[in-house]
């Protein structure tokens, strides 16, 4: 949820985290680039965005939402510039990233904070592009973005931009960092990736059919400290990975069980539990803050 304006501006909005139920490569596009199929399921998890409109035109980051990124490059950053120059508006930003997602573990870190500023700011500038305009934004800061844009589950295609809402049920997820940041373009360029796997079915996925991750083999095979998560998660559940990061998750029908599963892993491994969300918080932020401003 949002928080009033304070009287120094500042607005609070989440950035959610996501998780990759399944990873598919179906195919390789002639620009280099691969086909997927997946389904992102939201967290009620992840990082908090601050933001204060300016008068003066200039973004500016506060701090570093993660480790040796330069503020040019930073998707905060990128995503306001973007949505600046689009609606051709004089005002600025101040942004603060509060992190709590692990950059490089599949969660969709930096993809969310960077919607999560197209969306806030959308509001805050009056700017009123909508979803649709926003979410062609944000593929062009990253695959990623567009989900978090439009705040669904959704079943994904394309290079992960094709998106067609889903219901998924309730469920509660073990999340656990193994602290290996994946390197995501070698993944894709592995000779040993599985990139021509035939194309699922949403009823493929609803049956519960085993759909994998393309990216689990490699990674186990090749980070030890990954390997070291599997095996211990799979004491208490069936362990996947996430997205092509290092994060690994197991999925339980409720929290009490999924509690109890992370009581019972070998102490010293960084894991927490977080609820699937049926639609991204930041949605109910955006609706709580128009509500407010009717009041």
């Amino acid at each position: 949820m949002t928080t009033p304006e304070a009287p120094s501006g500042w607005t609070q909005w989440p950035a959610p985290a996501k998780l990759n139920l399944f990873l598919r490569i179906t195919g390789r596009r002639p620009d280099g680039y691969h086909e997927l199929q997946t389904v992102f399921r939201l967290l009620d998890w992840g990082d908090t965005i601050r933001l204060r409109v300016r008068e003066d035109g200039l973004i500016v980051r506060h701090g570093a939402s993660a480790p040796g990124v330069a503020e040019a490059d930073d998707l905060t950053v990128r995503a306001a510039k973007s949505l600046q120059s689009e609606a051709k508006i004089g005002q600025g930003a101040d942004i603060v990233v509060e992190k709590r997602i692990p950059a490089g573990g599949g969660f969709g870190g930096g993809s969310s904070d960077a919607a999560t500023v197209l969306v806030a700011l959308d509001a805050l500038w009056a700017t009123n592009l909508g979803g649709e305009r926003l979410a062609g934004l944000g593929l062009a800061l990253g695959a990623d973005v567009p989900v978090f844009v439009r705040g669904e589950n959704a079943w994904a295609e394309g290079v992960g931009e094709r998106l067609r809402p889903i219901e998924l049920k309730p469920a509660w997820y073990l999340l656990a960092d193994p602290g290996v940041h994946a390197p995501t373009a070698a993944l894709f360029q592995a000779p040993d990736l599985t990139r021509n796997a035939a194309p699922a079915t949403i009823s493929d996925f609803v049956s519960g059919t085993g759909l994998g991750n393309a990216f689990e083999p490699l990674l186990r095979a090749r980070e030890p400290a990954i390997e070291a998560v599997f095996e211990a998660l799979a004491r208490v559940g069936t362990p996947r990975l996430t997205g092509s990061g290092s994060g690994c998750f197991v999925e339980f029908a409720t929290r009490e069980a999924a509690e109890a599963a992370l009581v019972a892993l070998p102490p010293g491994l960084r894991a927490w539990v977080a609820a699937g969300a049926a639609r991204s918080p930041l949605l109910d932020a955006l609706e709580a803050r128009v509500a407010s401003s009717r009041v």
